[in-house]
């Protein structure tokens, strides 16, 4: 999480959606860098909503920051944790994809609660969820639109920003078969609503 306090904006790190490049070139302007532990740096809306937009209205008395966030197309971004988990560091633990294809991978991710530790990557419909207060991600972007996302952020904090890649999985080609995607559009309707509905 990011947070630049003149520019009234908070940077909300989805995970598996680029957020180490974007905190690598930007934290240097930023006004508060949240790197550590993972629950915080990767810290969901529920959660700036509990403990962090409270400490901006009460105790420094502003109620005006915004929110971004990025989403990645949601097979996509279920193909980066795959691919991710499957590092040699890894292997041989529960959480390790290794030896488990990524078709198999999916149809675990599917089970919800009862999942295998190495298919539980979190939703980033949970992540980006609004809250009962009213309170939403402000400003959403999909991942594979590079070019609006570093507009805005260009614009908004008044910076030249050249992304390099960072803690990206080696690329491989995956795919589903036609009954793994059928079913995975049906159990995780929300993420591709979502997903669509930035346009």
């Amino acid at each position: 999480m990011l947070v630049f306090w003149t520019k009234k904006l908070v940077f909300l790190s989805v995970p598996k959606t680029g957020t180490t490049s974007i905190e690598e070139v930007l934290s240097p302007h930023a006004d508060m860098v949240i790197s550590h532990p993972p629950e915080l740096k990767h810290a969901p809306l529920y959660r700036y909503n509990r403990f962090f937009r409270p400490m901006f209205e009460r105790a420094c008395k502003t109620d005006d920051m915004e929110t971004m966030a990025v989403m990645r197309e949601p097979v996509s971004w279920l193909a980066s944790w795959y691919r991710y988990r499957r590092r040699d560091d890894l292997h041989g633990l529960p959480n390790s994809t290794a030896d488990v294809t990524f078709e198999d991978f999916v149809q675990e991710y599917m089970k919800g609660e009862q999942k295998a530790s190495f298919a539980n990557v979190g939703s980033q419909a949970r992540f980006l969820e609004p809250r009962k207060n009213g309170l939403k991600v402000d400003h959403l972007f999909r991942y594979e639109d590079q070019p609006k996302l570093l507009n805005f952020l260009e614009t908004r904090l008044d910076l030249k920003i050249d992304l390099p890649r960072r803690n990206s999985s080696p690329d491989m080609p995956l795919s589903l078969s036609p009954d793994t995607r059928t079913k995975l559009l049906r159990k995780c309707a929300d993420e591709f609503e979502l997903y669509e509905s930035l346009t």
